[in-house]
């Protein structure tokens, strides 16, 4: 026995080497870590557990029987993150680049298949050249799979993408499956054909960076959710964000011990607005002095700017928050920051996230661009996402909730359970002097502005959306953690039913 158990370890001690040590300096050379490397990062000391060791593929073409390495380019198993269990795969580019094979694609939907069984959560770590180009039909087949695994899990366990190297081809779309994607800048790049295709089809010369680099996804394509500069701190910030998740559609959200008290008052919010209504101010800091202990983990940071989204907790249970910022475009809802903030909800709502909406919205931003990009179909997906939420939504107006936008924004009328207004809050159609202007065209200047004074008391108090029961309550801004902390405990236990359907037609 003793023999067996060393030829073991032996052989256990070759699969961890992967593409061997020539490979791995390689790999550390670039600034990347190996995937086992990776692995033990993100998860907590000692708590990986491997699957598929001493898998090795079964190509014969091209000279591929006489290479075979344990593990074939990737490792896969799960273990916990403070605690939570989580499944994992990780692309070992030491080994064939990570290009994916048969027997890899295999190794993948296993565990997938068992974090949906499980209902857990899971991680994909990508660093891989694409498709196996050795095995042809095959590997195409084993993409395929993963994606139909993908959509099947959609909803029903968080998936998350973590693009640590090269991903291309094949390997961008199952990513694109998943609920998130962040990246690493400048060792990271996602395409579905690279430069030297691209230079051939259209001419075009540019870098793996300029095509799809960090850079380009977390600003332009918003296909990343974030990005972070090394290997170490972005499974430092992944481990961090797994915390706010559930475990799957079933469960709720997690909750953890917080010494930050629910009924914490905070003074500096009764300054936070300028008086000037034109004046921007910073939303960020409005979430942060309202969630447990300022931890505020946004996403989609450079990417539609004008609207905030991220994760926080209140009272040690973890919240979605949704946030018009005056800093950028002054909180104007536009087609990016709809379809940003449409998928961020939807997510919520799959997994009973509850929702925090901070308004300040002077509406939708005007102009043939924007009608001509769409802006009434990605609207339109901001406001079905609201509607169809059956999760607990909490919306404070803090300033301007004009037009259309004031509906959209988690509106009473869309199924804002409780809807809190500072007395700061303007609640109209439009802007009074727009109104006066439109009220009154043609009349004397000082008519015009008379009309807008009283149109700014008539129409745009906060008391006048009160009076309808539109707003629940006109409350003081220090005291909003409080009001959100009992109004997320009040609606624990909010149920709603729906009719039956196959499934909804969202405005894609």
């Amino acid at each position: 026995m003793r023999d067996v158990i060393e030829e073991l370890e032996q052989k256990r001690e070759e699969a961890r080497l992967g593409g061997g040590p020539r490979r791995i300096e390689a790999q550390h050379r670039r600034g990347k870590l190996t995937a086992r490397e990776r692995i033990e990062l993100l998860l907590d000391e000692g708590s990986f557990e491997e699957f598929d060791t001493f898998v090795t593929h079964r190509s014969t073409a091209f000279g591929m029987d006489k290479t075979r390495i344990p593990g074939d380019g990737v490792v896969t198993g799960w273990g916990t993150v403070n605690g939570r269990k989580i499944f994992v795969f990780a692309k070992d580019f030491t080994v064939f680049g990570g290009s994916l094979s048969e027997a890899h694609a295999e190794k993948v939907r296993k565990v997938q298949h068992l974090a949906l069984k499980t209902r857990c959560p899971i991680v994909g770590l990508y660093d891989s050249g694409g498709a196996r180009i050795q095995e042809g039909v095959a590997s195409l087949a084993g993409y395929a799979e993963i994606f139909k695994q993908n959509v099947v899990a959609s909803g029903v366990i968080p998936q998350i993408s973590l693009i640590m190297g090269p991903c291309a081809g094949g390997d961008v779309y199952s990513p694109a499956l998943t609920d998130f994607i962040f990246m690493v800048r400048d060792t990271s790049y996602m395409y579905v054909t690279g430069p030297d295709v691209v230079r051939t089809v259209t001419n075009e010369v540019v870098t793996h960076e300029e095509l799809g680099g960090a850079s380009v996804h977390t600003t332009r394509s918003s296909i990343s959710d974030g990005a972070w500069d090394d290997d170490v701190e972005a499974l430092t910030e992944l481990r961090r964000f797994i915390d706010f998740l559930p475990a799957n559609n079933r469960d709720g959200v997690p909750e953890w011990p917080s010494h930050d008290p629910g009924d914490r008052a905070e003074p500096s919010l009764d300054t936070l607005v300028p008086d000037n209504p034109f004046s921007p101010y910073d939303i960020k800091e409005l979430i942060r002095k309202v969630v447990d202990e300022g931890d505020f983990f946004e996403l989609g940071e450079r990417f539609a700017g004008n609207i905030v989204t991220g994760f926080a907790r209140i009272e040690g249970r973890s919240v979605g928050i949704v946030a018009n910022q005056p800093m950028v475009l002054a909180g104007v809802l536009d087609s990016d920051a709809s379809r940003k903030a449409a998928r961020f909800v939807r997510f919520c709502d799959a997994f009973s996230v509850p929702i925090v909406t901070f308004v300040d919205v002077p509406g939708f931003l005007p102009g043939t661009a924007q009608e001509g990009g769409g802006l009434i179909k990605h609207g339109a997906k901001l406001l079905f996402a609201y509607s169809e939420c059956t999760v607990p939504l909490v919306t404070v107006i803090t300033r301007k909730a004009f037009g259309g936008a004031y509906d959209v924004m988690a509106s009473k009328h869309i199924g804002g359970d409780v809807n809190y207004a500072w007395p700061s809050a303007q609640i109209a159609v439009m802007g009074a002097k727009g109104a006066a202007e439109i009220l009154y065209r043609g009349r004397e200047p000082e008519e015009i502005a008379e009309a807008t004074r009283d149109y700014e008391e008539r129409f745009m108090s906060p008391f006048v959306a009160a009076e309808r029961g539109y707003i629940d309550e006109v409350i003081r801004p220090h005291n909003t953690r409080r009001r959100i902390a009992r109004a997320l405990a009040l609606l624990r236990t909010k149920e709603v039913e729906t009719p039956w359907r196959k499934h909804d037609n969202l405005p894609l």
